[in-house]
């Protein structure tokens, strides 16, 4: 049975969606609000007034994070999308998470002599430790690429990319 017809892996990726949405939509938002701003500031000068302090300042600072946010929303949707895609094919595989490292996990499974040996896609330091409490939890797994995988675990609330670590 492909993973994406669990109804709790549906839930999961949507509210995956959702974050990049809200990243998409908040840097949109924040690049138009710069726009507005700096437009506002050109017509105050124009009219003769004093340019306000700082506002170009609070300008570029509004385009350029409004621009970064939206790139990243922009790629976690595409991602939450490819990972639809994967788990609709590809089942989910039962095993035992263990932490290897800040980023390194060891995915224990019956259906393996040795442990699957990932490295966690995300640098944010809260999803970090959030996979890093699942420590000896029983999670499900799946390979949703030639080099991606993702994972879960019973109330995650969310699913978590990895990529196959590099033997060292």
């Amino acid at each position: 049975m492909p993973a994406l017809d669990d109804p709790q892996t549906r839930t999961d990726l949507a509210a995956l969606r959702a974050g990049a949405l809200r990243w998409l939509g908040g840097g949109l938002l924040a690049v138009v609000l710069g726009c507005v701003a700096g437009s506002a500031v050109v017509r105050v000068t124009e009219d003769g007034g004093a340019r306000p302090p700082g506002a170009g300042l609070l300008v570029v600072v509004l385009v350029l994070a409004g621009t970064a946010a939206a790139v990243a929303g922009l790629g976690s949707l595409l991602r939450t999308r490819r990972w639809a895609a994967g788990l609709a094919r590809e089942p989910w595989h039962a095993g035992v998470l263990r932490i290897a490292g800040p980023a390194m996990l060891h995915v224990e499974s019956d259906d393996a002599d040795e442990p699957l040996r990932l490295r966690l896609v995300s640098t944010a330091v809260w999803r970090t430790r959030e996979v890093q409490r699942l420590a000896g939890a029983d999670v499900r797994f799946a390979e949703v690429g030639p080099q991606e995988w993702v994972l879960s675990a019973d109330g995650a609330g969310t699913v978590y990319g990895a990529r196959p670590a590099r033997r060292r």
